[in-house]
């Protein structure tokens, strides 16, 4: 029988992406659901309701691998007190109740693979090249991501091997980063936010599935690991790639960060900072990338 993959957040951007891949590479796809859906020949759906703590304890119980995407958006809406304990609670709530099933039930997994973001280093701009063992930040978003890949880490106590893929931007086709960015573009009023020198560390949704789909295959991947392209790309370059590719140069102004400030507060520092992060890690564990440069990449997302 075909190995069994729960997807937490399965019906979202990545989720999409990822059960078609599954699918395609022999395995058999179940996804938590907050609504009833019907099953087809490969995906098996389950029942879930965070706000009640409850999980169909069959999902985790016929899992082989677990895999969990789910977590409100980051620059969805305005960071008011509600929506960032919103953004942690989604992340960590469905590790927690995972880890309830699989102790109540001695039930062990191939692998858990949760996903973390690049957003762990700190919402700010310098020219450091972050590394796995870079010390976390202490902002907002660092110690979100500590606290969703530390409640992670309560399944290794379980002694089930468990992958942390720390996530850039990711690029995809009428959907995430660009679903947002590319209307403006595409009318010819694509511009520069802030300064447009923070970095934009990305990656290539089919490459970000294909880490995935590595971190339950390989055996030897254990911890975190870093999914993004190093090639230090900043907004600007962004910015003046994706108008060039729609046949015009950027000629609006920059939008001033205290613009940005104004209308999304605190949120703003997620468009208005970035880092540098190195894919080494995962490199050295054999992985390769198929979109290493973002104009070939961003061409693929737009054509």
């Amino acid at each position: 029988m075909a190995k069994n993959v729960l997807l937490t957040g399965g019906s979202g951007f990545i989720g999409k992406y990822l059960t078609d891949i599954l699918i395609n590479n022999g395995f058999s796809v179940s996804v938590l659901s907050r609504s009833n859906k019907n099953n087809t020949d490969f995906i098996t759906y389950y029942k879930w309701d965070l706000n009640r703590n409850y999980i169909d304890e069959n999902a985790v119980l016929n899992a082989d691998f677990i895999i969990h995407l789910a977590g409100e958006g980051i620059v969805e809406k305005r960071w008011t007190s509600r929506r960032k304990n919103d953004i942690l609670e989604s992340r960590i709530k469905p590790i927690e109740l995972i880890y309830s099933v699989l102790q109540k039930n001695n039930k062990s997994l191939d692998a858990f693979v949760s996903a973390s973001a690049v957003g762990i280093y700190g919402a700010e701009t310098s020219d450091e090249i972050c590394k796995e063992n870079t010390a976390p930040a202490n902002d907002f978003l660092g110690t979100t991501c500590q606290k969703w890949e530390s409640t992670a880490t309560k399944i290794k106590s379980l002694g089930i091997r468990t992958v942390k893929i720390r996530t850039g931007i990711v690029l995809g086709r009428n959907e995430g980063f660009l679903k947002k960015l590319l209307p403006g573009f595409k009318m010819g009023f694509g511009t520069i936010l802030g300064s447009g020198a923070q970095f934009v560390p990305w990656i290539h949704i089919e490459d970000l599935c294909a880490v995935y789909l590595k971190a339950i295959q390989d055996e030897k991947l254990n911890g975190p690991y870093n999914a993004t392209v190093l090639d230090n790309t900043t907004n600007e370059t962004v910015s003046k790639t994706i108008a060039g590719l729609y046949g015009y140069s950027v000629w609006l102004p920059k939008v001033p960060a205290f613009v940005l400030k104004i209308v999304l507060g605190e949120m703003s520092i997620a468009i208005l900072t970035g880092k540098r992060v190195s894919p080494e890690k995962i490199k050295n564990a054999g992985f390769r990338f198929q979109f290493e440069d973002l104009e070939t990449a961003l061409s693929n997302c737009i054509s």
